[in-house]
């Protein structure tokens, strides 16, 4: 297959067959796995109603004619599809990737570069549209910065799965990024009620990012936050003199990090916290993620998580 740079075969094999179900009730046009508000003629019964004169007589329900000399309509909640919408964030801070350990110990470097929290972000980004494609589901991407760089329709075709990776195949991600135009511009591009999916590492005005939020909930989409940082970035595990260089700004930082560590880490602490609530509020799945973590360990978490959501609802 052409394109393999972001798609890891190893953790697709893992959990290709695990059902990825939407939580809310979904509007499609193709008969699939998931709930509709429309009533059709699926296998799971939802209600009973009133015979009116021109229903079909094969739905009436004659065990309770039978009983209460009345006559009722079976109502059946129509199975479609589901329309997904992959955002991913490709600014300059999602470039940032650890060193480490060479497992070669004759390698002229002890360390070598880790997975960038952007090739993180895509590959997970591609392994989950492979999953849903494979449902019959369709999808789409969203790819961004500080402006939308691409929009991919959302097709159903499995063969789709190489648009989606030609449009993240991106030499170095790179300028900032500002959410609330971006999210804006997703959800009216994609009007119809479905879900979207964001891979981010969420460096971005705090305000912004919860009114693109409430833009996405307020045509009724479904949304998941994967929130992507790097191991450094959760750990703080720098030791010694070192220079900090922003990847978004000028600024440089010399310092001695374990002067810093406390601090730093009880920002860290109020940051995610602030995020994962503000995210429960506006009734979205949050996830956060390391760049260490396998993928198919991601994905499973989040739709077994949701798979338990729905048996609940």
């Amino acid at each position: 297959m052409a394109y393999t740079r972001f798609f890891d075969p190893t953790a697709l094999k893992r959990i290709h067959q695990l059902e990825l179900r939407a939580r809310y009730i979904m509007e499609g046009f193709l008969s699939g796995m998931h709930r509709s508000p429309f009533f059709g003629n699926s296998a799971e019964f939802l209600q009973h109603r009133q015979y009116i004169p021109g229903d079909e007589i094969r739905k009436i329900d004659w065990k309770i004619w039978g009983k209460q000399d009345k006559l009722y309509v079976k109502q059946f909640q129509e199975d479609t599809n589901l329309r997904a919408t992959l955002l991913i964030d490709s600014s300059e801070s999602m470039c940032y990737e650890r060193l480490a350990p060479a497992e070669n110990k004759k390698a002229k470097s002890s360390f070598t570069p880790g997975m960038s929290k952007y090739e993180y972000a895509a590959t997970l980004a591609v392994s989950l549209a492979y999953l849903l494609l494979k449902q019959q589901d369709s999808v789409g991407a969203v790819r961004f910065d500080e402006k939308i760089r691409q929009i991919i329709p959302q097709r159903t075709r499995q063969n789709h799965l190489n648009s989606l990776i030609q449009t993240l195949d991106i030499e170095t991600p790179s300028e900032k990024t500002d959410m609330e135009p971006i999210l804006r511009t997703a959800a009216e591009t994609f009007p119809n009620r479905g879900m979207m999916i964001l891979f981010s590492d969420l460096l971005v005005p705090r305000e912004g990012f919860w009114n693109g939020l409430k833009a996405l909930r307020s045509h009724r989409h479904d949304v998941i936050v994967f929130h992507i940082l790097d191991d450094d970035e959760l750990d703080f595990p720098f030791q010694g003199p070192s220079r900090f260089e922003g990847l978004e700004t000028l600024d440089i930082l010399r310092c001695n990090p374990r002067s810093l560590r406390a601090g730093y880490m009880e920002a860290l602490n109020e940051y995610l916290e602030e995020i994962r609530t503000g995210c429960i509020q506006q009734n979205v799945d949050y996830v956060l993620v390391r760049t260490s973590d396998p993928f198919d360990k991601t994905l499973s978490k989040i739709v077994l998580s949701r798979r338990q959501t729905i048996k609940t609802a």
